[in-house]
């Protein structure tokens, strides 16, 4: 038997590298988030979307907070820290950043790092944007999550969510980076763009733009909104001082037209003077490949209209997309490596670590031992530091309590499956009332896909057939059983209706927690002789 020199090269590095399981930073923007939106005349079945995920160690405990009426002269705290907690009772570096006026009557909501969906159809999605560091003013009081949940909690409608959210950066301040919000409701999309004003004032300058009904839009960690027109309020809601705070801080001259992506962002997370990057660029290019969008392009825009309507599967399939079969995908990369034997040639990227999600030292084993020095570290749509994600459908023509639902999976999307929660749901099943980031523990959920996914990687080649198989299974089995459930809830009243939405979401999540434990099973007696 003859084996490549190239291959050979490899072989002497993979036992060191495999004794470090742990995920460390692969690409580009850790800290980042993707979300996908689309109007109700861009989706196949009318409804609106909007997603996330929130690709960073933040807390993968959720919890769906009741609805609350409260006596008046209440008030609420704001805080700074919950999204770094252990379980909902734990306070490990919480802090109280202010207090405002209880409402009378709060809505149920997901309770997720970022909320992000109640019981009337309102749904978020989030990616943070940054911007320039000179706007930041810590002593603002709210967080965007906290914009988020207040929101949620007090309204029905993306352009209410949109008015009371400025009204709270404008009376107390906001305190986050560069931030974007993707709020929809059964109606409409909005992406909601915040920045803050800089060290001398404690407020906020915000923009909010709507995705048109038969168009998708991308926010992937990039300023994204740009011309502004005001007097057109069916599409456009701005802060009042969204000019002058530019023209103060010398972010705009005043003469050339006003974009709010080029004066409070300046550019992408590379540094270049432009409203995207990669993930944006390729989402538009699949949804609209005859648009003709390059990455030569000053600016990319806001939205456009999709050449085929997008489901609920095109959005989990593109937040799980590590760019296969195109030239970003760091597995494509090493296809060339083989073994030869007599006159057979195999290829032996299935046997080896190659997968999309390579660390920065396997790029450079990889590239060192192909001689390739084409192969970059390129971040992906989905990554293997996410904490969970969130695709959101929701429907007008439906009652609220099934008409909304959160498709929910847990650390990488590109591998875990996902399970729905919906408006009407009011317990969700003990495993995600804990977070699994902080340790390795079995009676949180991120646990059971987190150690599939993590050995599917060693061998992504040879094992990516059982999980896509079983991947595919649920995406089946939701598409099949939908219809299903919304029948039989029409059929149910009370407590009976509320009881049956928590049992489907509670059995859909225990089956998906059995076939990722077996997946990890198989995985271990697959590779028993070692990785």
């Amino acid at each position: 038997m003859y084996i490549s020199i190239k291959y050979m090269k490899l072989i002497s590095t993979i036992t060191a590298l495999l004794l470090w399981t742990t995920v460390s930073v692969a690409q580009t923007e850790r800290d980042a988030c993707t979300s996908i939106m689309a109007g109700r005349l861009a989706t196949t079945d009318g409804s609106v979307m909007t997603s996330h995920t929130c690709d960073s160690w933040y807390r993968t405990w959720m919890s769906i907070e009741p609805a609350c009426d409260y006596p008046r002269d209440t008030v609420m705290s704001i805080y700074d820290g919950l999204m770094h907690t252990e379980h909902s009772g734990d306070l490990t570096g919480v802090k109280e950043k202010g207090t405002i006026p209880q409402a009378k009557h709060t809505y149920r909501f997901l309770n997720t790092a970022y909320p992000c969906l109640n019981e009337h159809q309102l749904a978020m999605g989030e990616t943070t944007i940054s911007g320039r560091d000179t706007l930041q003013n810590k002593k603002g009081m709210f967080m965007i999550e906290e914009l988020a949940r207040v929101a949620l909690q007090r309204c029905t409608t993306a352009r209410s969510a949109i008015e009371l959210m400025g009204e709270l950066i404008k009376k107390h301040g906001y305190g986050d980076s560069g931030e974007c919000l993707t709020i929809a409701d059964p109606k409409e999309v909005w992406i909601f763009e915040v920045f803050g004003e800089g060290p001398k004032r404690i407020g906020g300058v915000w923009a909010a733009q709507r995705i048109p009904d038969d168009a998708i839009a991308v926010s992937a960690n990039i300023g994204r909104i740009g011309r502004i027109d005001i007097n057109d309020k069916e599409n456009f809601m701005v802060s009042d001082n969204v000019f002058s705070v530019a023209k103060s801080l010398k972010l705009w001259d005043g003469k050339e037209e006003f974009s709010f992506w080029k004066a409070y962002s300046g550019g992408n997370y590379f540094n270049e003077p432009k409203n995207y990057s990669v993930r944006e660029l390729y989402i538009m290019q699949q949804l609209a490949p005859s648009a003709g969008f390059t990455d030569d392009m000053a600016e990319l825009p806001l939205s456009v209209k999709p050449e085929q309507k997008v489901s609920r599967e095109t959005l989990i399939r593109l937040l799980g997309s590590y760019y296969e079969g195109t030239d970003l995908s760091l597995s494509n990369k090493v296809d060339s490596v083989s073994v030869r034997s007599g006159r057979e040639h195999k290829n032996m990227s299935g046997a080896m670590i190659a997968n999309p999600w390579m660390r920065p030292d396997e790029i450079k084993m990889h590239a060192a031992a192909l001689n390739d020095t084409t192969m970059e570290n390129i971040r992906t749509v989905s990554v293997p530091w996410c904490a969970y994600s969130t695709v959101i459908q929701l429907r007008s023509w439906l009652p609220d309590e099934i008409g909304g639902v959160a498709w929910v999976s847990l650390d990488n999307p590109g591998q875990s499956p996902r399970f729905p929660i919906f408006s009407g749901t009011t317990e969700l099943p003990v495993m995600l009332s804990i977070c699994g980031m902080h340790r390795n523990r079995d009676d949180a959920a991120l646990t059971h896909f987190r150690h599939a996914n993590r050995l599917a990687s060693l061998r992504w080649g040879r094992a990516r057939q059982a999980m896509e198989s079983k991947h595919k299974y649920f995406l089946d089995k939701a598409a099949r059983e939908l219809p299903f459930v919304e029948n039989t809830w029409k059929g149910l009243s009370g407590k009976d209706a509320t009881l049956f939405l928590n049992g489907y979401t509670s059995d859909f999540f225990a089956s998906e927690i059995m076939a990722w434990d077996e997946l990890s099973d198989k995985y271990w007696r697959q590779f028993w002789a070692g990785f």
